[in-house]
């Protein structure tokens, strides 16, 4: 009987043994999340934290500003077009900009810092490892974490929100051109429903994403590289390479769902 029924679970056993392994790394991250946040506030962080500060934030808002510029534009063309059936077209403005506010601002923002700089976080935390610099820096009794990740995770939730502001205005002047300049919308009415429409919450809510995008793609990137060295399929040079892969896609994805889980409390 015992043998019947361990060789009925045995199809189940792949999927038991990634569930337990996803368990195990999600507990170390938070527990990896929470030393390097408290590190944070110890002394001597204010120029590591204003260097990372120019690489995640300052050096990020050129292409934030072009993806938020051109997605204004074509949310403007498509929406447009959409309430051209109803009738609707002044409430374009409204449309634009909640839609920007809500859901593509934070979301769009986070991806492109993924692209950037989270991935460039991963393999330059990965590199360090492969190299045993982050060991020698335990020989010379300086903590890893306060050193190379703390200053990372205090950059991001600083850069992720105005980022994020960041694109939401040049979205909206994106869908200001297309709506108005190209369509034809009335200048006074677009305007108009953007201040109707836009409540504090919103703005709040869209805020709260980032941050908590923040804390997660910081994590995940910094989590993946720090412990590169201790993937079982790789080694070396590819191994970097595999975690960075690993750090992109999973912090897409779970800035994804966190999104959803987000949207479903606030709505």
């Amino acid at each position: 009987m015992g043998l019947s029924g361990t060789s009925m679970a045995a199809p189940f056993a792949p999927v038991g043994r990634v569930a337990i392994s996803w368990v195990n790394n999600m507990g170390a991250a938070t527990i990896f999340f929470g030393k390097a946040f408290l590190l944070i506030f110890r002394r001597k962080q204010v120029s590591p934290i204003v260097e990372q500060l120019s690489h995640i934030g300052a050096k990020t808002m050129g292409i934030v500003s072009l993806i938020g510029l051109f997605t204004g534009m074509v949310m403007a063309l498509q929406v447009y077009y959409a309430l051209a059936k109803l009738g609707a077209q002044g409430v374009l403005g409204s449309a634009v900009a909640l839609g920007l506010i809500r859901e593509l601002g934070p979301v769009m923002t986070a991806i492109m810092i993924i692209a950037r700089a989270g991935s460039a976080m991963t393999a330059e935390i990965g590199i360090l490892r492969i190299s045993e610099q982050i060991d020698a820096l335990y020989t010379m009794r300086i903590d890893p974490l306060g050193y190379l990740i703390s200053p990372r995770i205090a950059a991001s939730i600083i850069s992720f929100p105005l980022l994020t502001a960041l694109f939401d205005a040049i979205g909206i002047i994106g869908g200001y051109f297309t709506g108005v300049m190209l369509l034809g919308v009335n200048s006074g009415a677009y305007l108009d429903q953007i201040q109707a429409s836009v409540e504090a919450k919103d703005v709040m809510g869209g805020f709260l994403k980032a941050l908590v995008f923040a804390v997660i793609v910081s994590t995940i990137c910094s989590y993946q590289g720090y412990f590169t060295h201790m993937r079982t399929d790789v080694h070396g040079a590819k191994s970097v390479s595999l975690s960075t892969t690993s750090a992109v896609v999973l912090s897409c994805v779970l800035v994804l769902v966190g999104d959803y889980v987000i949207t479903s409390f606030l709505l």
